[in-house]
């Protein structure tokens, strides 16, 4: 397949589906959500093979776990499909509107980016959810997804294209990308692609950004710390550390360091590390840590893992800037939780942490589009600009500026002739 003239096929139905109305594009949705339940049984064929072949090949318990696609997982993407159909169209919304001169008026509009790239793992309801985000934000998109999943992502594919195009979408308004090669053709479309959302290790993700000229989104690692501050509530920091280290142990919001008040550590850690061994987690400690749990030892790489794994560090600190710093330094601007009962402490770590989500009591695993009521998410974006944190429906769509006038010439005002005025005007009318 030659991939620059698939993608600019791609590019040129970007219009069209922007044009499109929030009843069509909604329509679209409740017509994939249909065809992805009568089509369950080939689905679930399909991943049962990328399921036998994964573990021919000793992929890693977390992976497996990411790559199932089941009747639970069926039901949550269809779920979160009727989800984004409820909420408010993101498309031209009047973000501004002002006069600037009588006659001539200046209004800011919701549009869609245009065409998306997503390089996802092997999570299969990645596919499914990245596709239904970009219906609904007006978006084309081109996926590629894992090769462990390669025939679960190949079918569920082909049933969302199909009810898509059934709807009246264009056809060209998806794509799906199955061998990694195409990956290299895929950066090199900078003039038909107008953003790149990779999701993958460090490395992969810092080498798509050295390997294009098209923008991109994301985040490289999930470094994430829970700050047990002085003042914590022990029955509610064990439950939390618990569930932000296994309730998912292969995401990207699982928490991987432990900063624990060093007023706090005799009573928290011989109880805490006794929860975590129960739980099958192994604690990797600085030399306090060490000799209240009787832990592992961790050294400086540990700071800076993302184990993905049922794998914590924790050390003490003595104050809240010294793991406010520690953060700062060693975490990915993910996401970190402080937990205590003393409001100032909480306020003064979620000012001074410079993290794309900051908590407080409670797990790091809600940092999550769907869990956020955005309707599922792309990705998750540590970078400051466009959009940050989970990235549903407003990280999807950019803006344009519509200026209607009667005739008037930059001329007039340049010599004087006539002056701007700039009167807000209500965003109702």
């Amino acid at each position: 397949m030659e991939i620059k003239e698939e993608v600019r096929k791609v590019k040129l139905s970007a219009p069209l589906l922007a044009g499109m109305s929030e009843e069509k594009r909604n329509h679209a949705l409740q017509a994939v959500a249909e065809a992805l339940i009568s089509a369950k049984e080939e689905i679930f064929a399909a991943n049962a093979q990328d399921m036998e072949q994964a573990e021919k090949d000793g992929i890693a318990a977390p992976v497996l776990k990411r790559l199932k696609f089941d009747e639970g997982k069926l039901h949550d993407v269809t779920e979160g499909i009727r989800d984004l159909i409820r909420l408010k169209d993101p498309l031209f919304q009047t973000q501004l509107a002002r006069e600037l001169d009588e006659g001539l008026t200046l209004y800011r509009v919701t549009c869609p980016i245009g065409v998306i790239g997503v390089i996802f793992e092997a999570r299969p309801d990645a596919l499914v959810q990245i596709s239904a985000l970009c219906i609904k934000s007006g978006n084309c998109v081109i996926l590629k997804g894992g090769s462990e999943a390669i025939r679960t992502n190949k079918i569920l594919f082909q049933i969302i294209h199909r009810a898509v195009a059934e709807a009246g979408l264009p056809e060209h308004s998806m794509m799906l990308l199955e061998a990694r090669s195409e990956i290299t053709e895929l950066l090199e479309c900078d003039g038909y692609v107008d953003l790149l959302i990779p999701r993958g290790s460090n490395q992969f993700v810092q080498y798509i950004m050295n390997h294009t000229r098209i923008p991109v989104m994301g985040h490289a690692d999930g470094i994430c710390h829970i700050y047990v501050d002085k003042a914590a509530d022990i029955q509610k920091a064990i439950p939390i550390i618990l569930d932000a280290k296994t309730q998912y142990v292969s995401a990207c919001n699982t928490v991987e360091t432990l900063l624990i008040h060093e007023e706090i550590a005799e009573k928290l850690l011989p109880e805490l590390g006794k929860a975590l061994k129960e739980h099958g987690v192994e604690l990797r400690g600085s030399k306090a840590v060490q000799e209240l749990t009787g832990c592992v030892e961790a050294t400086e790489e540990d700071n800076r893992k993302e184990y993905l794994d049922y794998i914590v560090s924790a050390r003490t600190v003595k104050n809240i800037r010294e793991a406010v710093d520690h953060i700062n330094y060693y975490g990915s601007h993910h996401t970190d939780c402080i937990i205590t009962e003393d409001a100032q402490a909480a306020e003064e770590f979620m000012m001074l942490v410079d993290s794309a989500g900051v908590y407080q009591n409670c797990s790091t695993r809600f940092a999550d589009g769907y869990r956020y009521g955005f309707g599922a998410e792309v990705g998750i974006s540590t970078g400051k600009l466009h959009a940050r944190g989970p990235v549903g429906l407003e990280g999807l769509v950019s803006y344009k500026y519509k200026l209607f006038g009667n005739g008037q010439i930059v001329g007039d005002y340049a010599s004087g002739k006539k002056t701007f005025h700039f009167k807000d005007l209500p965003l109702e009318d």
